[in-house]
């Protein structure tokens, strides 16, 4: 019997030990961390392998955030028509000078002609940039307009012609290009409207997008600069339908839009958005809500990068970070109701994070379970142990003798 008590005592402090052990960490399963580790590892009383900014959800917030939507309209400064066109190097030009009366410079066989003019070959502006006119010797075209080199034509005729006027045309237009690729139905390189076409206009004379809008992705090119928007974003706002320019590059490409939600979410996993845009309020609908047995709705977590400027506009404290990008943790409450309005002005991004931490009652109830099950594998010897001797005791004769089972016990009587 000494020893059945020295292994209770044994398994009572082991218990204990293990009882304090767990008390400072969690070693149940989990999905994730807790509200509370959030806070705490954001407030640096626990070292983090990454550092990060933790932002409460507020007005203010979804405000700034909403004013840096992705938009072709803030990427590109000019947002005005083309100006007048302009020859470049490669382009076909057309010259007709007319004369006053027959019997000019190019006029003398006035009897024969529809008219007293006469039409120089097509040529192209060569690689100095010039084309040449008879009589007139070299004139400058790269980066002229039509007019501006038909007055310099007729000023240098003057002398020589009758009262010559000079029309210039663009016979084929090999510089001032819009290239449309990707995801279109007639991808190709379109001449560059001199009245001004909008990044739409382009796309539909490219045949218009092969797939659904809302996974399409507009890219825009432009003297070295890139940048992309949903194809659905310049449907739905008209500031990104900007005035394409000459040798712009529009790619089309099919992306769809994801985000990923973990923790306590009706389901976890990667889901499309489905359409070009989405509020972070959809996106918990598109997961099945929270759990209502298992999730805080008080510890709504969404995990993305900003970049310093924006993370700047929303109080970080960008100085205790490094890189362009700083990862922030967007915090959105909602057992407060105003959270849902919050939550359905919050336009999600492609590639978010969701998460959603359990309840602490959930991880309290895990753990209890956990310790009755070390409970019961320390108590299993002990009762083993105690029924021996019980048995044992009977066969010798000694009287009444009580054997230990999960309850209830069973007692026997020794005649």
């Amino acid at each position: 019997m000494v020893l059945i008590r020295t292994l209770h005592i044994g398994a009572t402090i082991a218990v204990g030990i293990m009882t304090l052990l767990c008390a400072g960490c969690i070693i149940t399963p989990g999905s994730g961390p807790l509200g509370a580790d959030v806070q705490r590892a954001k407030e640096g009383s626990e070292p983090a392998a990454l550092p990060y900014a933790l932002v409460k959800l507020t007005p203010e917030v979804v405000n700034i955030l909403g004013q840096h939507i992705p938009r072709l309209s803030t990427a590109f400064a000019a947002q005005t028509p083309p100006k007048a066109f302009r020859f470049g190097i490669g382009d076909i030009v057309s010259v007709t000078i007319f004369e006053a009366a027959a019997g000019g410079l190019f006029t003398s066989d006035a009897g024969v002609r529809a008219g007293n003019f006469v039409t120089i070959p097509n040529q192209a502006v060569d690689e100095q940039g010039n084309i040449s006119v008879p009589y007139a010797g070299s004139i400058r075209a790269k980066g002229r307009t039509p007019f501006e080199i038909s007055k310099e034509i007729t000023d240098k005729l003057k002398a020589r012609a009758l009262e010559p006027q000079v029309v210039v045309n663009l016979a084929t237009q090999n510089t001032s290009l819009i290239t449309v690729l990707g995801d279109v139905r007639n991808a190709g390189r379109f001449p560059a409207s001199p009245s001004g076409e909008r990044v739409l206009d382009a796309i539909a004379r490219a045949g218009g997008p092969s797939a659904q809008g809302y996974d399409t992705w507009v890219s825009l090119k432009r003297m070295g600069h890139r940048a992309s928007v949903p194809f659905g974003a310049l449907m739905y706002e008209p500031a990104n339908d900007i005035y394409v320019l000459p040798n712009d590059v529009i790619y089309l490409f099919n992306m769809p839009q994801t985000f990923v939600g973990f923790g306590a979410g009706g389901t976890q996993g990667l889901f499309k958005f489905d359409s070009w845009r989405l509020s972070l309020a959809e996106a918990i609908g598109k997961q099945g809500g929270l759990n209502d047995s298992q999730a805080d709705p008080a510890s709504v977590y969404l995990y993305r990068g900003e970049t310093r400027a924006i993370a700047k506009e929303l109080g970080v404290d960008v100085t205790q970070f490094q890189g362009e990008i700083i990862p922030i943790i967007f915090h959105v409450n909602l057992r407060d109701p105003s959270g849902y309005f919050l939550a359905q002005s919050f336009a999600m991004r492609n590639k978010d994070v969701i998460y959603t931490s359990n309840s602490v009652s959930v991880e309290t109830t895990k753990f209890l379970v956990f310790l009755r099950t070390i409970m019961a594998t320390v108590n299993d010897p002990i009762i083993y142990a105690t029924n021996f001797f019980a048995l044992k005791a009977a066969a010798s004769g000694t009287g009444t003798t009580t054997i230990i089972t999960t309850p209830p016990p069973i007692t026997t009587t020794t005649p």
